[in-house]
């Protein structure tokens, strides 16, 4: 069975989509549609902006749905997903790729969302940090005693395959935790160049917001389920859907999870569709029988 995957924030780069607009007429049609919906021409930072302005959230998910969202309709007859899963702002592009969302209204969430998480991370200031090769349940009970103990917050934030997960938090909680998960064998702790401290709870003012939003907008029962990230489950219920949907946004992405339970259920070719091959990676840091490939 084929699973379509959809990256999320740190698969941008300048020159993203350039290609798909200049030779699809479809995909051009799409981009400049994009542009009236949100306001700006997105595609002129997409196509020729620098590092730096693609990194800022309010650019970056928009950004990266796009590219996905345009790369899977330019495929034609031969997208025809048996399960779709999405890495955090990526869950939005598969629900736009099953058919639960319109184009337009998955575009609006996405800039609903980075608008509403850029806002929490200028309230909320934090970090996150990569930890390599520590057993998870270190990780978990490392932030949880550092969390009760020092009103500091950190939390497991991105499961991202076997031997990598991403704490996130405030900047003095997840220093804190690099340290003493260091002490306790890590590999590795990276401290991430990212914005803020996603998944975690100091991002509730941008669940809030999001949530809102949400409940207005139409979830139709999608072409093939979705695997979330707050449970690594399939879903088809649009009301289930819109619940993990915004859960997500404090929660920790389940990836590792998600990738050995569809799996399970069947996957045997993965194809990830955006910018990069981040994802194409992890599947195969899961289970390296598995075929992972771009379209």
């Amino acid at each position: 069975m084929k699973a379509y995957i959809f990256p999320g924030q740190g698969s941008q780069f300048p020159g993203m989509g350039k290609d798909l607009y200049e030779n699809n007429a479809q995909a051009k049609e799409l981009f400049e549609h994009a542009n009236t919906i949100l306001g700006f021409r997105i595609t002129d930072i997409m196509f020729s902006g620098v590092e730096e302005e693609l990194k800022k959230t309010n650019i970056t998910q928009p950004a990266i749905f796009l590219h996905s969202v345009v790369m899977a309709l330019s495929l034609g007859e031969s997208f025809k997903p048996g399960m779709v899963a999405g890495h955090s702002v990526g869950e939005l592009s598969a629900l736009a790729g099953n058919g639960t969302l319109s184009f337009e209204d998955a575009l609006k969430l996405v800039s609903i969302r980075a608008r509403s998480m850029q806002k929490a991370c200028e309230l909320n200031p934090g970090t996150m940090a990569a930890i390599l090769q520590l057993d998870e349940k270190v990780i978990e009970n490392t932030c949880a005693e550092i969390t009760n103990s020092s009103g500091e917050t950190v939390v497991a934030a991105n499961y991202n395959c076997p031997g990598q997960l991403v704490i996130s938090g405030s900047t003095a909680g997840v220093s804190l935790a690099c340290e003493k998960l260091k002490a306790a064998g890590a590999k590795r702790a990276l401290l991430l160049p990212v914005g803020g401290a996603f998944h975690s709870p100091l991002m509730e003012p941008a669940r809030v917001e999001f949530e809102i939003a949400v409940r207005e907008t139409i979830f139709r029962k999608p072409s093939c389920p979705i695997y979330q990230n707050v449970n690594a489950l399939p879903c088809s219920d649009p009301e289930e859907i819109k619940k993990n949907l915004v859960e997500q946004i404090t929660s920790p992405v389940r990836w590792t999870q998600t990738i050995e339970r569809m799996i399970t259920d069947g996957a045997k070719h993965f194809i990830e569709v955006g910018p990069g091959k981040v994802l194409q990676g992890l599947v195969k840091k899961v289970n390296k029988e598995v075929e992972a490939i771009s379209p």
